[in-house]
Parts: C-alpha cells; structure tokens; sequence
C-alpha cells in the first residue's frame, strides 16, 4: 500500500476544506483504509464514507473485491459503525437507505446495539477489533461543522456572485462603484454627487419599487 496516496485521497474524500481538483479513486481509497487496520484511519471511516457517497460513485461490492478474505468482516462492520453513528445523529441520507434495505435482520439488530453504545459511550467491538464510540464521534462531529461551514461558505460566494452580476445588468462599473460607496456611507467629491444624483439614484428608486419588482418576479415566472 502506497500511504502518501492514501492520506493524498484522503485529504480530498473525508476533509470538507480541500476540493478534489483531480480524480479520485474513492473505492480503492476506503479499501485501503480498511486493510490498513491503522485506528486513527478507522475513526475517519464513517466521515470519509459520507464524504464519498455524497459526492463520488460509491461501491460495496467494488470495494470488498479490492478486499482479502480477512478484511472484508472488517468493511462490513466499519460500514455497521458508520450506520449506527448516522442514525445516533439522526442523519440521513439516500444511498444509505438504499444499502439499509440489503441488510440482514442481524445487521440490522447490530446497528441499534451500536447506536445506543454510541449514546452511553460504550466502546464497538467485533472479534479483537475494539473501536472508542467518544473518539469516533468527535472526529465525525469535526468532519460535520467543517462541512457545513464550507457550505455556508459556498453559498455566500454564489450570492456576492450573484450580486454582482445583477448589478452589473444594471449599472455601469463607475456607477457600481458610486453605488457601493454611498451604501457604506463614504463621501462622494462634489462631481461624484452629483453623477450619483443624476445618473444612479434615479435606477436605485426604480429597484426600490415594490410593485416594479412584483412584476419582474412575475415575468420571470411565466
């Protein structure tokens, strides 16, 4: 197993602030998490595993193809962990009700026990394998807050976008920038006044215009 491609794809797969820009074996990625039976990449499993089905092609089967016979029980109950902490946060997603439907009355079972371990933060275990419920959480909760906040973030980027293309519908970039500076209560020289007050502020009354931006939304929806 190389390990710089493996902490390299895991950069991309299971931590929200580094965006792939180039493409990632996510199958290969999470068996060699598992064959590596290294515990601070396990802790990662149940984040990097979201990250992956969320947003790349995602196999069970192709994955423990990539797996010996020893490692595969090692997937199935790294994915069970998973499961069970998903729904201990009560999250939800729709390939993983897909893969809940394909699960046995025993797995099933297995993931409401581990669910409640993780509420008592009473340790997973399986044969020799023994995994910390507190550990696993504070690792996935990191993975969540840095999630949400990238997203938050995305989405404040699509508004200032957004923004400044309407206003560039609008205005011309000498007035954008008059536009800018009287919203933030800067002075204007006496030219710029007067510019703002003959050619911006009539266009800023009209935006204003309840009944004007009613119908704009109108049109737009026909």
């Amino acid at each position: 197993m190389n390990k710089d491609v493996l902490l390299q794809n895991l950069s991309k797969l299971g931590l929200p602030m580094f965006v792939p820009s180039e493409e990632v074996d996510a199958d290969w990625t999470l068996a060699e998490v598992v064959k590596s039976q290294d515990q601070r990449l396990w802790e990662l499993f149940p984040a990097v595993l979201a990250n992956v089905a969320e947003n790349y092609q995602f196999s069970p089967e192709r994955i423990e193809e990539q797996l010996p016979n020893g490692h595969k029980q090692n997937f199935h109950r790294l994915f069970l962990a998973s499961v069970s902490l998903y729904s201990f946060y009560h999250l939800t997603f729709s390939w993983m009700n897909n893969l809940k439907n394909q699960l046995s009355a025993d797995d099933k079972s297995q993931i409401k026990i581990w669910r409640n371990n993780f509420a008592h933060d009473r340790p997973l275990v399986w044969d020799d394998k023994k995994m910390d419920a507190e550990r696993l959480k504070k690792t996935f909760q990191l993975y969540f807050e840095q999630s949400q906040d990238v997203s938050r973030r995305r989405k404040e980027r699509y508004e200032e976008l957004s923004l400044a293309y309407s206003l560039s519908q609008i205005f011309s970039p000498k007035q954008i920038d008059l536009f800018k500076k009287k919203l933030e209560g800067l002075p204007l020289t006496k030219t710029e006044q007067e510019y703002y007050s003959r050619s911006v502020k009539k266009k800023v009354v009209a935006l204003a215009n309840s009944e004007l931006h009613a119908l704009a939304r109108k049109l737009l929806e026909q």
